[in-house]
């Protein structure tokens, strides 16, 4: 099933609804993707800049969802979001997610090779892409937290499991 077709109970005209409850960090990094990808600072987000602003908060939307979500939720001419809709729809589908799948997505991301382990060496090309500095050690600790079998790399299943 795709992302917006979980989410497309969402109807436009309705008064704005509360947002579902998400964390405090969730809601500041949906603000900062307004924010940040608001590029004329309208306080709106057209139908490009919608886009990005939700594959950065991971969600990798087709064009006709995108602009389902506007005509739903966007201005009445359905151009373009408000700082408010955006807010509301995002926790929404923030709030719908799946954790396991996303701990699957973050995996996927780290096991560069597809191998199904996270090693110090993908720790070290992830903090290198992300311009952090962090030591061997530091990243063999991070390791060692989740490696249940003592072979130096955490296992997906055993992650997912919550064995480690």
């Amino acid at each position: 099933m795709n992302a917006y077709h979980q989410y497309s109970s969402l109807q436009r005209a309705a008064p704005a609804k509360p947002a579902p409850k998400i964390s405090d960090d969730m809601l500041e990094e949906i603000q900062e993707a307004f924010t940040l990808f608001d590029t004329n600072k309208d306080n709106y987000l057209d139908y490009f800049e919608l886009k990005v602003a939700m594959r950065a908060l991971g969600f990798d939307m087709k064009k006709d969802e995108v602009l389902k979500i506007l005509g739903r939720h966007g201005t009445d001419d359905g151009s373009k979001i408000s700082s408010e809709s955006f807010q509301n729809v995002m926790s929404d589908m923030v709030s719908k997610r799946d954790p396991v799948e996303e701990y699957r997505r973050a995996f996927r991301l780290i096991d560069e090779n597809g191998t199904g382990l996270i090693t110090v060496a993908n720790l070290r090309r992830i903090a290198r892409e992300l311009g952090e500095n962090i030591a061997d050690d530091e990243l063999q600790a991070m390791v060692e937290e989740f490696d249940m079998d003592n072979d130096g790399a955490s296992k997906y299943m055993l992650m997912c499991s919550g064995q480690g």
